[in-house]
């Protein structure tokens, strides 16, 4: 944890101010830091990002708190912990935190620690996993692989059919669900071209649908 403060900043998220994580900056070292300076810790530290599908999902949920209030809730690739945390104020009864970058739990535990929430994380993959203990499944950016894309929407549409809602922000990433989802919104996500393309980017809430 120590790494996290030392080389990021606390910083609302745009789209979320509310919200508070610990950021890569122009004003950071980690900012600055190459793969090289990173070795034997993390050379791709996602985790100091908030990206864009996980800020319009993180928007969302806050927006319409009764789609996790009082629910247990998966957060996907967390990162972070930006949606999970979200999904916590939103009232959401439980919330578990999966990223199978291990370095995410001191991320996650601190940015929840500085908003004031209690979740849990693990670090690993529930892709495959019947998380019959779950009732929503919340997921930011997951369409940027064309593997992972496939066995999320796969999974996603497991679970779906068997009443779980499956969410996820999408900034029409290349392997974006094109059939078996619906939108439930969109949203300009402010971002920045160090991890993008363009400072503001469309982003979309998807509900993946049974099948």
């Amino acid at each position: 944890m120590d790494f996290i403060r030392d080389r990021t900043a606390l910083a609302p998220v745009p789209l979320v101010p509310e919200i508070e994580i610990y950021q890569a900056t122009e004003m950071t070292e980690l900012w600055r830091a190459t793969a090289a300076d990173l070795a034997g810790w993390d050379d791709s530290p996602f985790w100091a990002f908030p990206w864009a599908g996980g800020q319009a999902l993180a928007r969302h949920v806050l927006d319409h708190p009764e789609l996790v209030a009082g629910l247990r809730v998966a957060d996907v690739g967390t990162g972070s912990g930006l949606v999970a945390i979200a999904a916590v104020l939103a009232g959401a009864s439980r919330v578990v935190a999966f990223d199978v970058d291990p370095f995410c739990e001191g991320a996650v535990r601190l940015n929840a620690l500085h908003n004031g929430v209690v979740l849990d994380f693990q670090a690993r993959s529930p892709l495959d996993a019947d998380l019959p203990d779950v009732d929503v499944v919340l997921a930011g950016d997951v369409f940027y692989e064309k593997e992972l894309s496939a066995r999320f929407q796969a999974w996603g549409r497991g679970l779906a059919a068997r009443g779980v809602r499956v969410l996820a922000g999408d900034p029409g990433r290349l392997y974006s669900a094109r059939e078996g989802a619906v939108d439930r919104g969109a949203y300009l996500v402010p971002t920045t071209t160090a991890i993008e393309d363009r400072p503001v980017m469309k982003t979309w809430v998807l509900e993946i649908l049974g099948g």
